[in-house]
């Protein structure tokens, strides 16, 4: 009997704990939800951005533009470009594990919250292109993990805290274009930042660093030395000379003989290109980081050049990508522009630039080392002891590189198209989350003539028909690239693949998928990698998303912006069906006789197969 009542306490015990377990996370969630409500109250949305922002839901993961961990706790709130106005809400502060608070290119007026200082985890604060008035909160100072504070084009007033300057992980930081007056901190982290961070404000300019003192000339020696150091002298000169004669012998012979290394010029750093931590190295610099270029650094070839891998003098691993195109004379000036233009790019799921290198026979770019490789390479090129990339992976993938590529398109200025996306230019982070690389190259590499391209940059199966018939190139081409790697990521092949042939299957990867997908037989384009391991329904809204993308006219393709919202789940379902219908009516006026598929219509049946597919 006690035996028994012993048992029933415990069941009891545990039971009362996994319930209040079970409350407190209800609790957590709901603080975090009430949260997000209150914003959501504050905020004028004309577009109705907000709308599945239910405050009756037990947590708000369910909401578009709103992530959340595993554990059910907001880690990410993206806004941006939203068309949103009001004000923010101290309750923002309540979101203890959020990471990225994304509220630019809004008409958000007001004061900046002081209560922000309690998201102790955010690593990416972007506030810019609203009307926020006020002060900067010295509170801000005690994000100790935050890399990108973004509050430039506001209408900000007072001085810059100076605990800010004690935020050591800060890598980005833009006060500029607002009303900010007193002095430019230059101590801790913000001696990284040039001028570039804090112009259009009224700020002072920070004194110039006076010249090092002189050091006087230590006292002549006395007398009774001047002999012994006379000796000593001759002897340590005919010593050097000594030894110097056979340097001088090599240095000789070494200017008679021809040379095909490189040429230098000093590691100056030039104001102009560096901007926060962009640094430009000296070729000596990158020459020892890869062993001179060695074959066995390689880690890839592309149409810009080969890539090395490098172990800079700090110990740090770097990408050097050693560009390959004839330099002329003049190209200098433009390519420094395009370098800072590329710099200024800095996003999440974009790769960043951490440095270059010019000289009057190389121009190199220095990257930081993606461990994980492209996502290519982890489809297709993975060693046996590595796992296959999981669905949810793929699915994170997709709409990290669609958030990096909106990014480009929408707010760079001016605005920068990749012109060669596709699965091998999607590289993964430590946390496998998709990091966008080779974006502004297309346009580096046509220095030479800045307003005509003068060659069709990209790979065959990736190109838009557009561009590849008339050499001109937009965001839409970068779109369908991008529905082109979409399909690689659920295939797990090749956009071009001449071994389909032998199952007499289309090269192109596009028209492979369509092929299936008349056939109704979607289980066999989705990659055998997965081993079933994927929902049905997600797959196919991936695969509408891809064919919105990859849609034969330039014009009826979405936005960047649009397609990152339908892998958020906002608006996918009535743009299939109203691109659905359009098709349909063209298939019907072009092809009356054909019978059409319940699933999916061709939507590229009326072009050419030379130009669909591209050279073959």
């Amino acid at each position: 009997m006690e035996r028994a009542v012993t048992v029933i306490s415990g069941s009891t015990f545990f039971c009362s704990v996994l319930v209040f377990q079970l409350i407190l996370l209800r609790v957590a969630a709901n603080t975090e939800g009430d949260a997000l409500n209150a914003l959501k109250t504050n905020l004028a949305d004309p577009n109705n951005i907000l709308q599945s922002w239910d405050a009756t839901l037990v947590n708000p993961c369910t909401w578009f533009h709103v992530t959340c961990n595993s554990e059910n706790s907001v880690t990410r709130v993206d806004l941006g470009n939203a068309n949103l106005s009001g004000q923010l809400v101290s309750q923002l502060g309540q979101l203890p594990n959020l990471q990225y608070l994304e509220l630019y290119s809004n008409n958000i007026s007001g004061r900046i919250p002081e209560e922000l200082g309690n998201l102790t985890n955010l690593v990416s604060l972007d506030l810019y292109l609203n009307r926020l008035t006020g002060t900067i909160p010295p509170t801000l100072g005690r994000l100790s993990k935050l890399r990108f504070l973004r509050l430039n084009n506001n209408s900000l007033t007072g001085t810059i805290p100076m605990t800010l300057t004690g935020i050591m992980s800060l890598q980005v930081l833009d006060l500029s274009n607002n009303n900010l007056t007193g002095d430019i901190p230059v101590n801790g982290s913000f001696s990284l930042f040039t001028p570039i961070s804090f112009q259009n404000n009224k700020l002072n300019t920070p004194p110039v660093s006076p010249p090092p003192p002189i050091v006087p000339n230590p006292p002549a020696a006395s007398t009774g030395n001047n002999a012994t150091g006379a000796i000593a002298g001759g002897v340590a000169a005919g010593a050097a000379l000594l030894f110097a004669a056979p340097a001088i012998a090599l240095a000789y012979w070494r200017r008679r003989k021809p040379q095909d290394h490189f040429f230098d010029v000093p590691a100056e750093e030039d104001p102009e290109v560096h901007l926060g931590q962009l640094k430009r190295f000296s070729l000596r610099e990158l020459q020892v980081a890869t062993d001179a270029f060695s074959n066995k650094n390689i880690l890839g070839r592309g149409g810009f050049g080969k890539v090395y891998k490098g172990r800079l003098a700090d110990g740090s691993l770097v990408a050097v990508k050693r560009l390959k195109e004839e330099r002329t004379q003049g190209g200098e000036l433009q390519f420094q522009t395009e370098v800072e233009m590329i710099s200024m790019a800095v996003h999440r799921n974009l790769l960043r630039l951490r440095g270059f290198c010019m000289t009057p026979t190389e121009r190199l770019l220095v990257y930081p080392y993606m461990a994980n490789g492209s996502v290519a390479s982890c489809l297709r090129e993975r060693p046996d002891s590595q796992a296959p990339l999981a669905w949810p992976e793929r699915k994170r993938i997709a709409l990290g590189s669609a958030r990096g590529l909106a990014y480009l398109h929408d707010h760079c200025d001016p605005k920068i198209i990749h012109r060669d996306v596709k699965a091998a230019n999607i590289l993964l982070d430590e946390e496998f989350e998709a990091v966008v690389g080779d974006f502004g190259l297309a346009k580096l590499m046509d220095y030479k003539d800045t307003h005509v391209t003068t060659a069709v940059r990209g790979t065959i199966g990736h190109i838009a028909p557009e561009y590849l018939s008339t050499g001109k190139s937009s965001e839409k081409t970068d779109v369908f690239g991008y529905g082109v790697m979409l399909l690689e990521l659920i295939t797990g092949q090749r956009a071009f693949d001449l071994a389909r042939l032998a199952n007499d299957d289309d090269v192109m990867l596009l028209d492979w998928v369509k092929g299936l997908l008349k056939d109704k037989k979607l289980e066999t384009l989705v990659d055998a990698d997965l081993q079933g391991n994927y929902i049905d329904e997600e797959v196919e809204q991936l695969i509408q998303v891809a064919l919105l993308c990859t849609q034969s006219s330039p014009m009826e393709r979405p936005k960047m912006s649009e397609v990152v919202r339908m892998l958020e789940g906002d608006g996918l379902a009535e743009k299939w069906e109203e691109w659905q219908k359009e098709e349909m009516f063209r298939q019907e006026f072009t092809h009356p006789h054909y019978p059409n598929a319940n699933w999916i219509v061709d939507s590229a049946s009326h072009i050419p197969p030379d130009e669909l597919s591209g050279p073959r």
